[in-house]
């Protein structure tokens, strides 16, 4: 899409974490990747299982040697750290941040930093704005792949992607199937001397029917709980026999 952004990934240190990072990317319809003097060089044999499929991504990431070169055709940069470091700049939500690089003219590019140290300060002043998150403040401590997917999801919002189809589910079962289910259950608990004493019977039973009514059971679960209750039936009855 024109106007998503890319994620540039400085010095990661994991092939590992650049890989989960380009799945979480691709879950939510990114998938330009950048990454910036990552330890362990470039390609990493660790991302690709990390990825779990999110190929495209991994091969279409571009190594630079700096944030500077790996910015330098953004209009708009955005720092993500929970910490301002002593940096003015706006700090958004990601909400806003999303909504924002949604609505700006020209490339965007959020900027993650190493999984230890998160961004140095020299690299949050390459930005023009930062993003951070309300978090617990005993503990801050997001994963890279956390930081991508927290970030990715608030884009989505306003990208279209397409919703999962809806798995419908049966229609509840008509009162007639559920009150013979009722009436063999009853029946056989009769025949087990389930309902005594007699003066807690009629409570038994009423809990009995709000169990079973309570739920919206389907017809197809109606029939499956009869046949148990048949398959218990006759099997109780041949070890009398």
């Amino acid at each position: 899409m024109s106007d998503a952004p890319a994620v540039i990934l400085v010095r990661p240190q994991l092939g590992e974490n650049i890989g989960k990072a380009a799945r979480a990317m691709l879950n939510f319809g990114l998938t330009e990747m950048r990454l910036v003097a990552p330890r362990d060089g470039w390609p990493n044999p660790d991302a690709g299982p990390a990825a779990s499929g999110a190929d495209i991504v991994l091969e279409q990431a571009k190594v630079y040697a700096s944030v500077a070169e790996a910015t330098s055709d953004c209009s708009h940069v955005y720092a993500t750290t929970v910490r301002k470091r002593g940096v003015t700049k706006p700090v958004l939500t990601p909400v806003e941040a999303a909504a924002q690089i949604r609505s700006s003219a020209g490339r965007s590019a959020i900027l993650f930093g190493p999984e230890r140290s998160g961004l140095a300060s020299d690299d949050v002043a390459l930005a023009r704005s930062i993003i951070t998150v309300p978090i617990n403040p005993e503990f801050g401590s997001l994963n890279l792949a956390q930081a991508v997917i927290l970030i990715a999801y608030e884009w989505s919002k306003g990208a279209a992607l397409a919703i999962p189809p809806r798995t419908d589910l049966d229609p509840p079962a008509p009162q007639f199937e559920l009150e013979g289910l009722i009436e063999q259950l009853e029946s056989m608990l009769e025949a087990a001397h389930y309902f005594f004493p007699e003066e807690r019977a009629q409570v038994a039973r009423r809990t009995l029917r709000s169990l079973l009514t309570k739920p919206q059971w389907t017809a197809q679960e109606v029939r499956t709980l009869r046949g148990v209750l048949r398959t218990l039936g006759r099997d109780a009855g041949a070890q009398k026999g």
